[in-house]
């Protein structure tokens, strides 16, 4: 067996532990094998790559190839060891523009290295060396628009920018022009190649990047990471091209699709068009100032919540993104714990996008040993709501907010959300009165079966578990 078709066999074999990898992510009791999966797939791939390339490479090309993956080893460990789960979504994000210009760099060095050596070749060649030059083009484009959009999210998620989107004049068609100058750089350089055009659709994939994803407003930001999940997947799958690797297009193409389809499922759970997403269309910017009565809110002490609950015969807690800021999961699991020892019916209601992150309060709760069977997607909880004795709303806003069902006027109008006001009591957890993420006024706190309990959330859930 050459070490060719040992490469390609290694390749599939990686493929189908990825492929195997994203199933098991795809439900809780299955998680530790899929991402053990995808670890021995990695593992596979990279061997494979290494020992193909050490026939082609001289030796110091083979230790500068080491040292460098030391050198990232490193700082993915020791990143990996101190980042909160509060900061995963930015690092994520910020992790998706390594692929994006990872893609750029990889185009140009593409035309570096056989476009300006691509002179002496026949027709037949010619014809592929055409269609090579449309890959380099579309790699660099793509992981242009990956890298930089990237960079604004992690700016946005981590508090660096305000999170408001940008609203320049004519925006829409700023984007379209974009495109349109894509197609028309294209074509030209498939004509007649040169660096001149590359650094022009550079520049064009960078400013497209940066405002497609300025323009989105903060509250959307978890539909953002994972439709730049599925950008920098396409990017990958456009170096496999240019690579001649066929992992690396399977891998790309695998996590285009599913970052695709997660992007299409957040739409919807925000009633947003998927076609706006990609345009960087809306996450319009709430109003400023609210100027509507909603009346006046009742304040509720953590002895007082404690004796609701223990009154209660079924109990469901929404989680937020507040929830993560205060690590709040761990009391939370034990008051879930201690409420069903007494014979207490507790589930949770999850949003689909709670936190700022697909599926960031299930692996909070999964962290903090929440048993799997209680923990529901909204679409499961949202009946039972009306016949709840006790709602508590921990660090969540928007998701619970009864203006997108009701007030045709919001900016959230027509989102669905976690019908909580239906439910008998409502307590809400919160530091203040302010605004959620989306920066829109909340009535929930207002109605006559909601009482608000201010302060850290850990700390007052940890005074119910002293009084329980």
């Amino acid at each position: 067996m050459t070490a060719s078709t040992a490469a390609q066999a290694a390749y599939i074999v990686a493929a189908l532990l990825f492929i195997l990898s994203l199933a098991g992510l795809s439900r809780h009791e299955t998680s530790r094998s899929g991402v053990v999966f995808g670890i021995a797939g990695m593992a596979i791939a990279l061997a494979a790559t290494i020992g193909l390339a050490s026939r082609s490479i001289a030796a110091t090309g083979i230790a500068l190839l080491a040292v460098a993956m030391v050198i990232g080893a490193g700082i993915g460990l020791w990143r990996a060891r101190r980042v909160e789960m509060t900061g995963m979504p930015e690092l994520i994000a910020i992790l998706h523009s390594f692929v994006g210009l990872a893609a750029v760099l990889v185009g140009w060095n593409g035309y570096l290295d056989v476009e300006a050596r691509g002179s002496g070749q026949t027709e037949i060649a010619h014809d592929l060396l055409n269609i090579h030059h449309a890959e380099v083009f579309i790699g660099i484009f793509i992981g242009a628009v990956t890298f930089t959009g990237s960079i604004i999210a992690f700016l946005k998620l981590s508090a660096r920018i305000k999170s408001s989107p940008l609203m320049l004049p004519g925006r829409n068609y700023l984007n379209i022009g974009a495109l349109v100058a894509f197609v028309g750089l294209t074509t030209a350089f498939v004509a007649s190649p040169n660096v001149g055009l590359l650094v022009a659709v550079t520049a064009v994939a960078l400013a497209l990047g940066l405002h497609l994803v300025a323009s989105i407003g903060g509250g959307d930001m978890p539909v953002v990471v994972s439709m730049l999940n599925s950008y920098s997947g396409w990017a990958a799958a456009a170096s496999g091209f240019l690579l001649d690797n066929n992992l690396l297009i399977v891998t790309g193409a695998l996590v285009g699709s599913s970052g695709a389809y997660l992007s299409y499922i957040m739409c919807t759970a925000m009633n947003r068009s998927f076609l706006s997403v990609i345009a960087g269309g809306f996450g319009m910017e709430a109003a400023p100032s609210d100027d509507k009565e909603y009346g006046e809110y009742r304040e509720i002490k953590a002895e007082d919540t404690a004796e609701l609950l223990r009154g209660a015969t079924s109990v469901v807690i929404t989680p937020g993104y507040g929830m993560a800021v205060a690590q709040a999961q761990y009391p939370v699991a034990d008051l879930t714990r201690r409420l069903r020892e007494r014979g207490v019916e507790v589930r949770f209601g999850i949003h689909p996008v709670a936190g700022r992150l697909p599926g960031h309060m299930n692996v909070l709760l999964a962290e903090a040993k929440v048993p799997y069977d209680i923990v529901l997607e909204m679409d499961e909880i949202n009946d039972d709501l009306a016949a709840t004795t006790v709602v508590l709303v921990i660090g969540a806003n928007d998701t619970v907010n009864p203006a997108a069902a009701e007030d045709p006027s919001s900016p959230i109008a027509g989102m669905p959300v976690l019908r909580v006001w239906e439910a008998e009591n409502v307590v809400v957890f919160k530091r203040s009165m302010n605004t959620g993420y989306a920066g829109v006024q909340n009535p929930l706190f207002f109605r006559e079966n909601s009482q608000m309990l201010f302060g850290d959330a850990k700390e007052r859930v940890e005074d119910i578990l002293k009084v329980l």
